[in-house]
């Protein structure tokens, strides 16, 4: 892990893209769910560009990402050299990203998130996957269950622990690109670097940084992840793992 701090850099000044929130009716929900997309500006509505899916944490939703300057952050990443990609995230409820009594926000994330995004000319053959919290806990999971699904996951201060169904499937993300970030100051903080030592190998990007379990903190490592995902959605897609 790179260790390196992107401290202070989401709030610099760039101007968002293509960025809106719909209502899509989600099968998998059973409900209507707002949906989230973010273009870099000067891509114009996106078409052919590849998809970071994002799982939000529980405090946060769709509805609050333009506010949190995501589609500018995501900008300012392209400007200063990473490759383009699309933000995608719907609503996955406050009970965590996993299937629950007619209610799977996982199903939703692996089958409609991509749907919509195809449905809007981005390149779901090139996808990747980013969330923090419950939404880091849960990108992680996606990535186990559904593996080859996305090409890299980035995960933020994931609330996990030892003994849970995330790391009882660690070895399913052998060769899988993880970048993995957490603050100094987060009470998972000890899960996080237990689950680090558990990895069959170790994350290609990622860090410890001064911060607590908060959206400042998260913020603060946003263009160092998008550096990383954009990296992986440029690179030719690895042969999906045989099960084990």
């Amino acid at each position: 892990m790179s260790g390196l701090s992107s401290a202070g850099t989401a709030q610099a000044e760039a101007a968002a893209g293509d960025e809106r929130l719909e209502r899509r009716q989600s099968r998998s929900r059973g409900k209507a769910v707002d949906f989230y997309t973010a273009v870099p500006a000067g891509h114009g509505d996106g078409k052919g560009l590849p998809v970071c899916i994002v799982l939000h944490g529980a405090s946060r939703r769709p509805e609050d990402f333009a506010d949190l300057g995501f589609g500018r952050a995501l900008t300012r990443v392209v400007e200063k050299g990473a490759p383009p990609f699309v933000l995608a995230g719907a609503d996955g409820g406050r009970r965590g990203w996993r299937p629950h009594e007619g209610d799977d926000p996982q199903r939703m994330a692996y089958e409609e998130i991509p749907n919509w995004c195809a449905e809007r000319g981005f390149d779901i053959s090139r996808l990747a996957v980013w969330g923090w919290s419950m939404g880091g806990a849960g990108a992680l999971r996606l990535a186990q269950t559904f593996r080859g699904f996305v090409r890299a996951t980035a995960a933020f201060s994931p609330a996990i622990a030892p003994g849970d169904d995330v790391f009882e499937g660690v070895g399913r993300l052998r060769n899988h690109p993880l970048g993995l970030w957490c603050g100094l100051d987060d009470r998972l903080l000890e899960n996080v670097r237990a689950f680090q030592l558990a990895l069959p190998l170790p994350p290609i990007a990622g860090g410890y940084d001064e911060g607590g379990h908060n959206m400042s903190y998260w913020r603060s490592e946003i263009p160092d992840a998008f550096r990383f995902i954009g990296s992986m959605l440029t690179r030719p897609k690895a042969p999906t793992p045989k099960a084990t």
